[in-house]
């Protein structure tokens, strides 16, 4: 048991690179949705800037779960190990991270025409919203990660496998 708490603490990143990973990141993913709304002319600036935010916070809450993810993916020490490892635990931590917080702003929207609470009719609607959330997440947001979403991503996967563990 000691030698698994011993692991988990080598896999949490130091408060420091935490909270800078967090801000830089989640202002990177903030600014590249607010540049791809901007781009695309969005009618409204309002919804614009929920999205932004949307993405800035699961950007945030993304970094430090990435960063763990990488500790437990990567068991080598080549390169190109920890620069997959950055890769998929980032992308994967980011894009759950902000699914998560658009379904949870969706399932709050729509939570105004659903059953009584905890009944079998809530139940279904819950699980059916969040669902129907997750799917349009990934049909219409995943794309505000192209192109420079992606690029950042790609150096950020630079990053980790330029130092070693």
């Amino acid at each position: 048991m000691t030698g698994l708490l011993a692991a988990a603490g080598q896999w949490l990143p130091s408060p420091r690179l935490a909270l800078l990973g967090a801000l830089g990141w989640g202002v990177l993913m903030g600014l590249n949705a607010f540049g791809f709304l901007w781009l695309s002319e969005w009618q409204t600036p309002r919804r614009a800037a929920a999205v932004t935010l949307i993405f800035a916070l699961g950007a945030a809450t993304a970094f430090p779960i990435g960063h763990v993810a990488y500790r437990i993916l990567c068991r080598g020490d080549r390169a190109e190990t920890r620069f997959a490892a950055a890769f998929l635990a980032f992308s994967l931590a980011t894009v759950g991270a902000t699914a998560l917080l658009y379904a949870l702003q969706y399932r709050i929207y729509y939570a105004q025409w659903h059953g009584d609470l905890l009944s079998l009719q809530w139940a279904f609607e819950f699980v059916f919203t969040t669902l129907g959330a997750f799917y349009q997440f990934a049909v219409l947001g995943l794309r505000i990660y192209f192109p420079w979403g992606f690029a950042a991503l790609f150096l950020l996967s630079i990053l980790y496998a330029a130092k070693p563990r």
